[in-house]
């Protein structure tokens, strides 16, 4: 499993070396412009379904779900990504337009499947990680959204902590939007891990099935808020100096079970 891993690593370094995520000091933290300027707006539709909005008006959506656990919004992204051949992740039908489906795995799921492109203002690369379901490690992806100033690290379905070289190619992450249900993911306590691993400003949980005891487990001792609705506007002056958990709540959140 792990020979696999890092063959596929291997072959994705070139491609995301130029990506500012990699070196936050070339972005343009300070300028007084730019302490104003909101550079993503964060929507959460559950499970692991956002829809990231950049400055630009560039529509990301993520891991679309099927309908049935919480109502299905109405989206017209630019672009979708999907991390997980499942229903709960890929249900593209729901992006109406004509938007670019990148999908992190081929051959419905068998095998990684390599992004590593620009749309509009947002460079956009994956990384691959194993998932698991009843204790069989199955192939999936996490997907970097490069915006420029802003690093977003959407982990999918990731069920381990991250090797040193997956951390270098995942380079540095402002909003970690990360999974913590366990049974397809990782549990509370490993992604408390990850979170020390990657040190992300911002942690969005995701992937608990609206379980209090799933989510209370996870920000124990952490700073944490719980604004009342599902959006978050994110602006790079104004990211806290250490990570906060923000739990964002999805119209309709009621729970269900799901991969």
């Amino acid at each position: 499993m792990r020979s696999a891993l890092l063959a596929l690593l291997c072959l994705c370094a070139a491609s995301v070396a130029h990506a500012s995520c990699r070196d936050l000091d070339l972005t343009r933290r300070g300028s007084l412009a730019y302490a104003a300027e909101a550079d993503a707006v964060i929507q959460y539709f559950g499970h692991n379904f956002f829809q990231i909005t950049t400055a630009k008006g560039t529509k990301i959506v993520t891991d679309p779900l099927a309908p049935g656990m919480y109502p299905t919004p109405n989206v017209w992204p630019h672009v979708v990504t999907v991390g997980r051949e499942h229903p709960n992740h890929n249900y593209v039908e729901l992006a109406q337009g004509n938007p670019i489906i990148l999908r992190g795995l081929a051959s419905y799921g068998a095998e990684w499947n390599r992004v590593s492109m620009n749309v509009r203002d947002v460079f956009i690369y994956n990384l691959p990680i194993y998932q698991q379901a009843f204790g069989n490690a199955l192939k999936g992806a996490a997907f970097i959204f490069d915006l420029g100033p802003l690093c977003i690290a959407h982990l999918g379905d990731l069920s381990h902590t991250l090797t040193p070289e997956q951390l270098k190619q995942i380079g540095r992450i402002d909003v970690a939007l990360i999974p913590i249900g366990g049974v397809f993911t990782m549990p509370p306590d490993t992604a408390r891990e990850v979170l020390a691993q990657i040190k992300p400003k911002i942690a969005i949980p995701m992937h608990y099935r609206d379980s209090s005891y799933i989510l209370d487990a996870f920000v124990q001792g952490l700073p944490t808020r719980r604004p009342e609705g599902d959006t978050l506007v994110v602006s790079k002056a104004a990211l806290p100096k250490q990570t906060e958990i923000i739990v964002l709540r999805p119209k309709g959140a009621y729970g269900g079970w799901g991969g």
